[in-house]
């Protein structure tokens, strides 16, 4: 896969994008993209967060006189860094929020994990039984429909009702906090697999950026690093599975919705996976077609937040994904595990190519800057805090 300039939209002269990145002794900027050229705005709005939250934000998007940091295509390699500027998340103190099971494929997969309690050598069996008993597809099944809820008192008279399948075709969505604010890496940066793990994948998806009234206002490309085996174990491990130094990787930019780019451009949307193994050799590719979600996007925005839950600093939101890599990769049966130094590619034609390696959570630099940080950074720079 060629990732050079593949990481920007197909159709970067008319995306309007906004990102983050590291300055080489100053710190980190917040940049918008505009007909391919970039410019830092942090003296417009200190963060990403505070961006979202101003009024006339297309206007500001579109007019703000930023610093010239030259065209954003010099960023447009597997490193996204060149002369003195790196690639960041494109967010900062947004909760990082993400659903699960939200595409029938998943579901399945997520019912797999928890019947082999952690145990890939028994997935292959359990995929076929499991699918010969359910007996229907899951993906025509509406969450919290009549069908869904006759489906589920079957399933229950046959004893294979699941935690999972209450997420998945049930009325509600599963909605979990993915990693802390400020700990999401960007395009370039290693992620990592915790160490006790010996069962885990990438899960490619689609991410929504939204402001503190709830308002979806773009978009951008997600890797939910998963453990299949700490969280197959038991699902009170969903913190120990999901939360780990460089876990969650977000990028490279946030696009804009314009008359370019909707959220109906998300809702038929293809999502693309590449792994590469480093020193094996092994490839693997797929798509999600985000057509085959089982729930909105904008519904899930709905169930995350409103009156029952507020995001005074907005949140990003990982839309699920439909990927759970069967393939066998070190014997047969053994089904798919990363290896470490693996290049994991996800990538979008509206919204470019995030690609990071794959290494150990313990072995990679621990996560130092943080809010405090930035509060620290920008006070030095003379920049106010706040709109």
């Amino acid at each position: 896969m060629q990732v050079t300039n593949a990481i920007l939209p197909a159709d970067l002269e008319r995306a309007l994008l906004v990102g983050r990145v590291w300055r080489e002794n100053i710190g980190p900027a917040v940049v918008v993209v505009r007909q391919g050229q970039m410019f830092d705005i942090t003296r417009h709005a200190p963060t990403v967060s505070a961006l979202f939250e101003r009024a006339g934000l297309q206007e500001l998007l579109a007019q703000a006189q930023g610093e010239p940091l030259g065209p954003v295509a010099a960023l447009a390699n597997e490193a996204g860094a060149c002369d003195g500027l790196r690639l960041l998340a494109p967010c900062d103190l947004q909760a990082v929020k993400a659903c699960g099971v939200t595409f029938a494929v998943s579901l399945l997969e997520r019912v797999i994990e928890e019947r082999a309690k952690g145990d890939p050598a028994r997935a292959a069996d359990l995929r076929k039984e499991i699918q010969s008993r359910i007996g229907a597809d899951l993906s025509e099944i509406r969450p919290g429909s009549d069908a869904a809820m006759q489906l589920k008192a079957d399933l229950l008279d046959r004893g294979l009702w699941s935690q999972y399948m209450e997420v998945g075709i049930g009325p509600d969505a599963e909605v979990f906090t993915k990693s802390q604010a400020m700990s999401a890496v960007g395009h370039g940066a290693a992620v990592g697999i915790h160490p006790d793990s010996k069962w885990n994948n990438p899960e490619p998806e689609i991410v929504l950026a939204v402001n503190s009234a709830g308002v979806a206002l773009g978009a951008t490309l997600g890797n939910d690093v998963n453990l299949r085996d700490i969280e197959g174990r038991s699902a009170l491990l969903l913190g120990k599975a999901k939360d780990n130094n460089a876990s969650c990787s977000i990028g490279p930019f946030i696009r804009m919705f314009d008359q370019h780019f909707s959220i109906d451009t998300v809702r038929n949307a293809e999502v693309s996976l590449l792994i590469e193994g480093a020193e094996d050799g092994f490839e693997l590719a797929g798509t999600s077609r985000m057509r085959e979600i089982s729930r909105d996007p904008l519904d899930l925005v709905k169930q995350a937040c409103g009156p029952h839950h507020q995001y005074p600093d907005g949140f990003m939101l990982f839309l699920g994904t439909m990927f759970s890599p069967t393939k066998d990769r070190d014997a047969p049966g053994a089904g798919f595990t990363h290896h470490l130094g693996d290049r994991v590619s996800i990538g979008s034609t509206a919204l470019g190519t995030l690609v990071n390696q794959v290494q150990r959570s313990d072995q990679l630099p621990p996560w130092t800057f943080g809010v405090r940080a930035l509060y620290s950074n920008l006070a030095q720079r003379g920049i106010a805090f706040g709109e």
